[in-house]
């Protein structure tokens, strides 16, 4: 089984992994403008260059793609394990407190920085499990490659360009997630729906409805203006609109024109119930209002009626579903904006295995399309499924459990991650379930014991699918 002299190896080589870590964590290598030979600038490129160098070092064969994904190969021998991790950061942010976000440090038994957790603390854990495979001499019949990435923050571009040139791998796993192991990952429906209206002065009025940020964020907050109201009648409306969905409003009158300002809970799309949408309340709050007739609010409410607060599931919709393997259907309209004449808004949906085109997208469609809303989408991104019965699947969860003592189970995500696209990848680790390392967020983190583990982790893996 090699645990005892993989583990021995690993807990020798501690330092100089956490240095390696460092070294690549020093290197802002969030995307930038392409330069030449540097398709997501200077950062990015500089990173892979440097991680290359040290694989080089430790006497692997290695190779660019161009710029966009370099490789690590552990032989020459017939491809059977790639494990896709990925060297491009978020942008650092603000509100740092232990560092700076690219002077990484080391307290508590915490490894603090930018890319610390996500993702260059386990590109490294990886290579280092390569390394202790290579220097243990410990014989493989399979190659394992390494791919590091540098564009999974914005895109993954990255991928698609290496995928354009090589094939799959029979097995990839991407250390940029959690344990134990995410094999079923939901489909998405980013919905994008349109309309138009003639233009009406009559009052009282709706000006304009300005919401969200980003299609796969429910918005915290959401922004309308009206004309002609009395302000008493404004107020009753936010307070019996507070009282039914929690939403508070904020009423800002300069001349005959009040901006609204509604407050409610941002979150994440994947995750709506955790949140509580600050665009749906501002909906039911404007649906409270006697509007002079006309086209654009009628159609404010026809969309409204699609949307109701607190329906996180799309049952209003039609295509409330759930299954085993991946949950509830999630839905949550985040982003809208609505002047004289058009509408735009987008919806963010998270789709179950069950869930396709058909019994998912065709029916938003005519639903819509029955209050006169054009939805813009030709299909969904399609669900993401590997068997939990897998030979990959158990030897993962197996060399999981035989290194931490714990149980090693499947979980599904809402959320997609790098192997999303590839038809036999899943997302194994490098953080334990219970660890919120800050990812994205001021105060990264990776915890020291739980690089280690992963290295190691991943080293029996390479030893089990590859010997």
């Amino acid at each position: 089984m090699y645990k005892e002299k993989i583990s021995a190896w690993v807990d020798a080589h501690k330092d100089e992994m956490l240095e390696d870590i460092c070294e690549l964590c020093r290197v802002n290598s969030e995307k930038m403008p392409a330069e030449e030979d540097m398709p997501f600038g200077p950062g990015t490129a500089e990173c892979l260059d440097m991680a290359l160098d040290m694989a080089e070092g430790y006497g692997f064969e290695t190779c660019d793609y161009d710029g966009y994904v370099g490789c690590v190969d552990m032989n020459e021998l017939p491809h059977q394990l790639d494990i896709l991790a990925h060297l491009d950061v978020v942008p650092a942010g603000e509100g740092w407190t232990v560092t700076e976000p690219f002077k990484p440090v080391l307290k508590d038994g915490k490894l603090y920085g930018r890319g610390t957790a996500d993702d260059k603390g386990p590109a490294v854990a990886a290579l280092y499990a390569m390394r202790a495979v290579k220097e243990l001499g410990i014989p493989l019949k399979k190659n394992v490659r390494l791919i590091l990435g540098t564009d999974e923050e914005c895109g993954s571009s990255d991928i698609r360009h290496y995928y354009s040139i090589e094939k799959e791998a029979p097995m990839t796993f991407s250390p940029d997630a959690e344990y134990p192991l995410v094999n079923t990952e939901k489909g998405r429906f980013p919905g994008h729906f349109t309309a138009g209206f003639e233009a009406s002065d009559a009052l009282p009025r709706l000006v304009s409805i300005k919401a969200g940020t980003k299609v796969n964020v429910v918005p915290g907050k959401a922004k309308a203006a009206v004309e002609g109201f009395e302000m008493a009648a404004l107020e009753k409306a936010a307070a019996e609109t507070k009282e039914e969905t929690g939403i508070s409003f904020e009423l800002a009158a300069e001349g005959t024109v009040t901006e609204i300002t509604a407050t409610g809970i941002g979150a994440h799309a994947s995750t709506p119930d955790v949140g509580n949408n600050a665009l749906t309340g501002l909906l039911v709050f404007l649906g409270k209002l006697d509007f002079a007739s006309c086209p654009q609010v009628d159609m404010v409410r026809k969309t409204a009626s699609l949307f109701p607060h607190g329906d996180v599931n799309g049952k209003t919709l039609g295509v409330a579903m759930e299954d085993e393997l991946s949950g509830n259907l999630t839905l949550s309209f985040n982003m809208l904006s609505v002047d004289a004449a058009s509408m735009d808004g987008e919806f963010d949906g998270r789709i179950p295995v069950c869930g396709n085109d058909e019994n998912v997208l065709e029916v938003v469609r005519a639903r819509m399309a029955e209050q006169g809303l054009t939805l813009l989408n030709k299909a969904l991104i399609p669900p993401h499924h590997v068997s939990a019965d897998s030979y990959f699947v158990k030897t993962l969860l197996a060399a999981f459990e035989l290194y931490t003592g714990r149980k090693g189970e499947c979980q599904a995500l809402g959320g997609g991650t790098y192997v999303h696209h590839l038809e036999n990848g899943v997302a194994f680790g490098a953080a334990m379930p219970e660890t919120d390392n800050k990812m994205h967020g001021p105060d990264e983190f990776a915890v020291v014991d739980e690089l280690l583990v992963s290295a190691k982790i991943f080293a029996q893996a390479i030893v089990d699918l590859c010997g």
